[in-house]
């Protein structure tokens, strides 16, 4: 018997085969309990973007932890750590300027934007927008808010209605928004969350010219523009912090977590842009909302030397050596006859998409039998998002793997 429940399992299959337990991990690799070697495909679940093993994160996190662990960012408290990877992250922004308010993770970052966007149109004198607006396949997160929006009605079955004030739109259908707006005013609308690249949903990279078009109509009518970069920021987009800045999106505000510690340690943070902060800095505000472990001292001395790291080893452009490698590598398995489509040409991400998606699950262990580990996105997309420290020969072994998995 396990004691543990596991997210996102069905935990009597748990139960009759066991846990796969993940001892310990170098560089693009983890081994199991066994000492077995399997390369990392999916950089655990979309974040160690440095890698497995980096003992320089591990010691700044420890010396941090010696001095103060955490105190607390609410009133007028904090640590000298969290003040400072503020300042960093500001001079990163996507938006000049922008403040930083920190969360445990993605999923309390998007809460978070979706109750910043409603309490900002409330301080304009504009109460009645409150509706926020997700896509069709997208992924923001397991809080309510998040489980709301997203476009994956299984994660939501069950629950009953999570949210009044939340809708959603073709994910691939700019007009889809447009018609929305019309249907039930832009009065009446807060937010748009948009992941650059739909992530969880199966990999779905964004046809040409969505991103700025649904910019504009959002622009257009009076409506932030949210940019979920939970998987993307960081650099995953390939050569650039994030899909905001390479893609000129100007977000209102953007949700991020998983590349800021390359999930050594849990942490997350909103970048909202100046107009957006400038009602709560005025003063006179409370913006009653926060969470303990905001801005944790620990985590963010484990931000610093993760962002060290990327800076210092040009992680940035070994991604977007790896946005190329994978479209080029990955190519050849299209023509397997039990692969419908290989979704890859943007950032160090990619999907081999299953022609019977009841043969995702099954398939993550094949994988595993030939010394991969990945796991099942959307319906049936083999997930492909590795450390930006995978060799171009690393990934000819990944291949090897999955062709030798699919037979």
């Amino acid at each position: 018997m396990n004691s543990l429940w596991h997210g996102f399992a069905d935990m009597g299959a748990v139960e009759r085969d066991g846990a796969f337990v993940v001892a310990r991990g170098e560089g693009a690799y983890i081994y199991d309990a066994d000492d077995n070697r399997y390369l990392d495909a999916t950089a655990g679940l979309w974040f160690t973007n440095v890698g497995h093993g980096r003992g320089e994160i591990a010691d700044a996190v420890a010396a941090q932890l010696r001095r103060v662990a955490h105190y607390s960012n609410f009133g007028d408290f904090t640590e000298p750590a969290t003040l400072e990877l503020a300042e960093r992250l500001s001079a990163m922004a996507p938006v000049p300027g922008s403040k930083i308010f920190f969360t445990s993770g993605g999923s309390d970052s998007v809460d978070t934007a979706a109750k910043l966007a409603r309490r900002y149109w409330h301080e304009l004198g504009r109460p009645d927008k409150t509706i926020v607006v997700g896509r069709s396949k997208a992924y923001h997160g397991m809080h309510v808010a998040g489980t709301a929006l997203a476009g994956i009605p299984a994660n939501r079955e069950g629950y009953g209605e999570l949210m009044a004030d939340a809708r959603t739109v073709d994910w691939d259908d700019a007009k889809s928004l447009l018609a929305l707006i019309e249907e039930i005013g832009a009065e009446r609308i807060a937010a748009f969350f948009c992941e650059p690249i739909i992530g969880a949903g199966g990999i779905y990279l964004p046809p040409t010219g969505y991103l700025a078009e649904v910019r504009r109509i959002c622009r257009d009518n009076d409506i932030l523009f949210v940019t979920d970069e939970v998987v993307t920021g960081f650099g995953r987009i390939g050569g650039s912090w994030f899909a905001s800045s390479r893609f000129d999106l100007q977000p209102d505000l953007v949700t991020t977590a998983k590349g800021l510690t390359s999930g050594y340690v849990p942490m997350g943070a909103v970048f909202i842009a100046p107009h957006i902060a400038e009602p709560f800095f005025a003063g006179g505000v409370w913006w009653r909302h926060g969470y303990t472990y905001g801005g944790h001292a620990g985590a963010a001395a484990a931000a610093l030397a993760n962002l060290d790291i990327i800076e210092r080893e040009n992680l940035l452009d070994e991604s977007a050596r790896l946005e190329a490698t994978l479209h080029e590598k990955l190519a050849p398995l299209a023509e397997h006859p039990r692969v419908a489509e290989v979704r890859s040409g943007l950032g160090a991400v990619a999907a081999v998409q299953l022609v019977d998606p009841a043969e995702g699950l099954p398939m993550v262990k094949t994988l595993r039998a030939h010394g991969v580990s990945s796991r099942a996105a959307g319906q049936g997309a083999m997930q492909i998002s590795p450390s930006f420290v995978m060799t171009d020969a690393q990934v000819d072994e990944m291949v090897e793997g999955f062709t030798r998995a699919l037979g």
